[in-house]
């Protein structure tokens, strides 16, 4: 655990539909509508309003915060998990808008635009400043994905899909952070988390 002061590994991921794949093997995927537990834990730090789901996958959290009183947009390149995320927010009986992107070619996130952004597990340092940039002053950045000790766990094992040490804290030094964690955790997964302020 550290004080205080992205390229989502993309496990599974079919070329010709956009869906997700292990080492170019099909594989069936229980899709969970849980949201991330980190969310759910900081959830009162997040100032009401608009938000942006970065790589949104299946829409487990761009549902939870739906069901929270927020107005969600969310992107991914998959056109199945948008499908999907829109049918959970269905069943949930909310409302979400979810478009099918590419976020790594020239996808711009809106500037001055957000109360909230949020990705997990999708690192695209190009993003960065994107995401910096489509907060309004006051917003907030919720982000967690691997760090380089995932390696040793299992996937992600490629170094431009995992953070470096502080790597994450690093990168919104020029907000206020509100909480950090970086390190490995129960299951044997390593991760960074951060929720900082855009001041």
């Amino acid at each position: 655990m550290i004080g205080c002061k992205g390229e989502r590994f993309v496990v599974e991921r079919h070329l010709k539909d956009r869906h997700f794949l292990m080492s170019n093997t099909p594989r069936i995927r229980k899709i969970s509508s849980r949201p991330a537990q980190f969310l759910v834990d900081n959830i009162k730090l997040l100032p009401e309003g608009r938000v942006f789901d970065v790589a949104m996958g299946t829409g487990r959290n761009a549902v939870y915060l739906a069901k929270m009183g927020f107005n969600v947009e969310g992107v991914d390149i998959s056109s199945k998990a948008v499908s999907d995320a829109l049918e959970l927010a269905l069943k949930a009986g909310v409302a979400i808008r979810a478009e099918t992107a590419d976020l790594e070619a020239q996808y711009n996130i809106k500037r001055n635009s957000y109360d909230v952004i949020i990705c997990f597990y999708y690192l695209q340092r190009s993003l960065i400043a994107q995401i910096k940039d489509g907060l309004k002053e006051g917003g907030v950045v919720v982000y967690e994905t691997y760090i380089v000790d995932q390696a040793k766990f299992g996937r992600p094992k490629n170094s431009n899909y995992l953070l470096g040490h502080n790597e994450l804290l690093d990168m919104f030094r020029d907000f206020r952070c509100l909480h950090y964690s970086e390190g490995i955790m129960e299951d044997r997964k390593a991760i960074a988390s951060i929720v900082a302020e855009k001041v």
